[in-house]
């Protein structure tokens, strides 16, 4: 059998011979139509040959552009058959062999894909807190065995989840993670989600995580709800303790303070330099518990329930020109510069004035600890939409990059010079007033506490008549 380049020359050859023997006839033909015939007979033979040649030649180039498509489309069972050793031989045996290397590496990543998938489906099945998987735009791409149990397995649908008691929260998580490009966590009581489990009530605190690629592409969330019942059973626990320990507490540290102002004033008798000296430490020491006491009290108090708020509209200057008038002495024992800046047309605040009084102690009293001597301390306040914005600034040492996260925590901002409580009391007023707090410091550059509290509404105003 002629290979692809011996038909082609054989071709070209009988072409040639076809042309020769034409131009040979046509100089011994004796008559006009001798000739003609003669030519026209040559010339059908040449255009047979021609299109032999070109038939003969294009079909197996066909055949191997056919072969070649279907390698390409995904067959790669297909071998190409080709007899001949030619060039076109060495590239339909090339062809074989790319399709053989293609199945194998089909084979291989198809393999390591499906053990991939089997071992991430069984990681998230043997997940025990019930876990969401979501694309982007939210639908439900895999829910675990716990999630399945807790929510329903029609929850699998984004319609029915949104029907799920709590299910609305769960999407609306998914949307700001998704939105905002990173974690959200709900830590505080309101965002926790109540599931009723048979006659039993458990919460959960949802946390949702954006997917990315290799390439950092969004490819949609996971999110995990963290059963918290126990937590919160034994935090409630912990506060009542607080609660009862505080109560039980002041009355005996009440009479010590007692003695000791009778012993400082000279009631016992006359004391010498040592002896004032360690009563006025102790006196210190006592008045420093009693304010543990009371913050501990009142964040019991608060984080029960039982810590009543009576608001009413309070002026935010006059709020700060009382905080600072309380601490002027203290203030001017070191010789710090306090200033209040605030129009005196601002906006009213609805808040509880013994709410509003303890926030601005706490952080008042904290920048004068950490404010060295002739230091400044700047109290502010400005009108932002319908929220006025107070803040406390300080040009003390500052705060450490890794304490800014917990300093509002319960004991989360413990030093030498306090409990850590009053940053914590803090925050729970201003939220539970409807605000938030915020602190901006770098170390060697002083602090900036802001909080917000809400505007009081025109028509609200009332100016509460004190009795007695």
């Amino acid at each position: 059998m002629l290979n692809l380049t011996q038909r082609l020359v054989l071709g070209c050859v009988l072409l040639g011979l076809l042309t020769a023997s034409l131009a040979l006839a046509a100089r011994h033909a004796l008559t006009a139509s001798g000739q003609l015939q003669l030519a026209f007979g040559l010339t059908v033979a040449a255009l047979l040959v021609a299109v032999a040649t070109i038939f003969f030649v294009l079909r197996p180039i066909q055949r191997l552009a056919r072969d070649a498509q279907r390698i390409a489309q995904g067959n790669l069972e297909h071998r190409v058959a080709w007899s001949s050793r030619d060039s076109f031989g060495v590239l339909a045996s090339e062809l074989n062999r790319i399709a053989v290397r293609l199945r194998d590496l089909r084979d291989t990543e198809a393999g390591r894909r499906q053990m991939e998938f089997q071992l991430s489906d069984a990681v998230l099945q043997s997940i025990f807190e019930p876990v969401i998987v979501t694309d982007g735009k939210g639908h439900v791409l895999k829910l675990n065995q716990s999630a399945s149990e807790l929510l329903g397995k029609a929850a699998g649908d984004r319609m029915a989840l949104a029907n799920t008691p709590g299910g609305d929260k769960i999407l609306s998580a998914i949307r700001d993670a998704v939105s905002m490009q990173k974690a959200v966590a709900a830590e505080d009581e309101t965002a926790l989600l109540p599931m009723h489990i048979g006659q039993q009530e458990r919460s959960y605190r949802l946390r949702t995580t954006p997917m990315r690629d290799a390439e950092g592409r969004l490819l949609g969330a996971v999110t995990t709800l963290e059963d918290v019942t126990s937590l919160q059973d034994l935090d409630r626990f912990k506060t009542q303790f607080i609660a009862v320990a505080g109560r039980k507490l002041r009355d005996p540290l009440l009479q010590l303070r007692r003695g000791l102002y009778a012993l400082a004033q000279g009631f016992g008798g006359e004391m010498t330099g040592l002896q004032t000296e360690l009563i006025a430490a102790a006196s210190s020491d006592a008045e420093n518990l009693d304010d543990l006491m009371r913050d501990l009290i009142e964040v019991a108090e608060i984080d029960t329930g039982k810590r009543p708020m009576n608001l009413e509209s309070i002026g935010p200057l006059h709020a700060l020109n009382e905080a600072r008038d309380r601490y002027c002495d203290e203030a001017a024992g070191k010789h710090l510069r306090v200033e209040v800046q605030a129009y005196a047309d601002l906006s009213m605040v609805r808040a509880d004035r013994r709410a509003l009084r303890s926030i601005l102690d706490n952080l008042l009293s904290n920048a004068i600890r950490y404010t060295p001597e002739e230091g400044e301390i700047l109290l502010a306040a400005e009108e932002i939409k319908e929220f006025v914005q107070f803040s406390v600034r300080d040009t003390g040492r500052g705060i450490e990059a890794e304490r800014l996260g917990s300093i509002f925590d319960r004991f989360g901002s413990v030093s030498e010079h306090g409990s850590g409580l009053g940053l914590a009391l803090a925050r729970r007023l201003v939220e539970s007033l409807g605000g938030q707090i915020a602190v901006e410091s770098r170390l060697g550059h002083g602090s900036t506490f802001r909080f917000t509290l809400p505007v009081a509404e025109a028509g609200a105003v009332r100016h509460p008549v004190e009795v007695g």
